[in-house]
């Protein structure tokens, strides 16, 4: 989704579908390896669902609608105080409609210690190259790369819907990282703690904090929920 102060002459990619058949593909072509890991339904957030889920889960991609009240409470986490561990990778969005692709780089970007990249591949590069970066640094560094707006471009026209620029919805991502749940969002200024949280809840802590963004918007029914699990045997 693109940033609301966003300029008109800002770079528009067309939105990736909410589709982990189309998220593979993208991130298998980008360097990881279909061995290591695999975006995968998450059905409902009731446990008896959430357990149906392939372990380990990596990360927890969230798609919601952007509404007044989604809006509102991003202006009010703006102003809050954050303590925020030094192992979260992050980065903003800059890119109009681009959040699918930074919420798969925010997943991967903080389960790298986990899976093996393909070496020389562009995510092996990419996370590299902006390991140093501040979120703003890194957020540039992405609207300049050419390989990676490519493979979008092929990523957001291989789902089952027809691709349009003009949508009122938003991807973003959950992770653990040093023992803290955390909310990354482009759109926002950093990420966002939600407490406690280990590996093995993950998927549970995340589904908690989803339950409550979807009770706050009652009216909306556009949801959709995606993990990201390590495949059994995968290389640690």
């Amino acid at each position: 989704m693109a940033t609301p102060d966003e300029s008109p002459a800002a770079k528009r990619w067309l939105p990736l579908e909410a589709n982990p058949e189309v998220m593979n593909q993208f991130l298998w072509g980008l360097g990881l390896p279909v061995d290591e890991a695999e975006c995968c339904d998450v059905y409902g957030l009731d446990d008896e669902l959430l357990a149906m889920v392939p372990q380990p889960v990596l990360a927890v991609l969230f798609l919601f609608p952007i509404t007044s009240q989604t809006e509102e409470e991003r202006r009010q986490q703006e102003n809050e105080k954050r303590d925020i561990s030094s192992k979260v990778y992050f980065l903003k969005q800059t890119v109009g409609n681009a959040c699918g692709t930074i919420g798969l780089l925010h997943a991967v970007g903080n389960v790298t210690s986990e899976i093996k990249l393909q070496e020389d591949s562009f995510l092996d590069r990419f996370y590299k190259s902006t390991a140093s970066m501040d979120p703003l640094e890194r957020a540039v560094f992405l609207e300049k790369d050419r390989e990676m707006e490519v493979a979008h471009s092929v990523a957001a026209t291989a789902g089952e819907t027809e691709a349009s620029d003009n949508v009122d919805t938003h991807f973003i991502c959950f992770a653990c990282v040093d023992g803290q749940l955390y909310e990354l969002d482009g759109r926002k200024s950093g990420p966002i703690s939600h407490g406690a949280s280990s590996p093995s809840s993950l998927l549970q802590d995340a589904a908690k904090v989803i339950k409550g963004m979807i009770e706050k918007n009652p009216n909306s029914l556009n949801f959709n929920v995606i993990a990201l699990t390590k495949k059994v045997g995968g290389a640690f």
